[in-house]
């Protein structure tokens, strides 16, 4: 659902996603509150109720007055979960009443509800890709990872994320900036937020392509800057250069092929990374 639920107490936090769905067999609609979290947060029960009864609050202001008095009137079930992507175990507590102070003493009494708790961490590669869903999907790449292995991750899920209409994939690609770009050391977040904004569903190759390019880059780049003196970092950005020539090579021949099909520059742009000047560049010399 397209709605921010922001709380007046919890201004810097907001339910990150809610969905709502029919089941199969009766017209109810549930709500599926799922609020992601890298860290533990003991506040995290009445935080959800909290999203909640906003939830219930605008579908009561949103339904007719004669409607909501009727005795027929019931609100939709609301189902919190959290998915934890923390290095530690969670530990902060499943159920609403364990914030209440002497809750065993009062039991059936006070309201009360449990969420789910998603860790994903304990998920295994081979599980979340059989899954072949967007959730599944990150849940993968939301797992303790190295930036290297990121590539890989993404063209196990290219098959899942070429399915995603082009909403999904919009939200895919931001919570991908906003999650997992963090993690990536060095100055190359604009191209990353470049590759992701020009990407879409039916050319998630390219998207895979530019981005193992960038992260080549990236690390190439961290190695020269730790050599910096003696013979092992001349060697070393001999070998380094030439990959990245043989790389820029191999996005060049790209843009020719593409030139000669007459594909205007800003798509080429868009599919190999490269400036427009260097594109203007080759066409004047395929003109030649």
């Amino acid at each position: 659902m397209n709605k921010s639920y922001v709380l007046q107490d919890f201004s810097e936090k907001e339910a990150d996603i809610v969905y709502r769905l029919k089941t199969k067999d009766r017209n109810v609609i549930f709500y599926v509150l799922l609020e992601l979290q890298s860290t533990v947060d003991y506040l995290i029960p009445f935080r959800l109720l909290l999203y909640m009864v906003e939830i219930w609050r605008e579908i009561y202001n949103n339904t007719p007055q004669h409607e909501r008095e009727s005795k027929h009137f019931r609100l939709p079930p609301i189902i919190p979960a959290v998915l934890y992507n923390g290095a530690g175990s969670w530990t902060a507590a499943l159920s609403f009443k364990e914030m209440l102070d002497g809750y065993q003493d009062f039991s059936g009494h006070f309201l009360d509800y449990r969420y789910l708790l998603f860790d994903v961490n304990r998920y295994n590669e081979e599980e979340l890709i059989r899954v072949a869903n967007l959730i599944a999907g990150i849940f993968l790449l939301d797992q303790r990872m190295h930036p290297e292995d990121l590539v890989g991750r993404l063209q196990k899920l290219s098959g899942i994320l070429r399915r995603l209409t082009p909403d999904e994939f919009r939200h895919f690609t931001t919570w991908l900036k906003n999650v997992v770009k963090p993690r990536i050391p060095g100055d190359f977040s604009a191209k990353i937020d470049g590759i992701l904004d020009a990407s879409n569903p039916w050319e998630v190759e390219r998207m895979i392509y530019n981005l193992e390019i960038t992260l080549e880059e990236m690390q190439q780049q961290a190695l020269l800057k730790g050599l910096k003196e003696g013979e092992q970092k001349g060697k070393l950005e001999g070998k380094l250069e030439g990959k990245l020539e043989g790389k820029l090579e191999g996005k060049r021949e790209v843009a020719r092929n593409l030139l000669l099909l007459n594909v205007d520059i800003e798509t080429i742009v868009k599919a190999t990374g490269l400036t427009p000047d260097e594109i203007a560049v080759l066409k004047k010399q395929l003109e030649q």
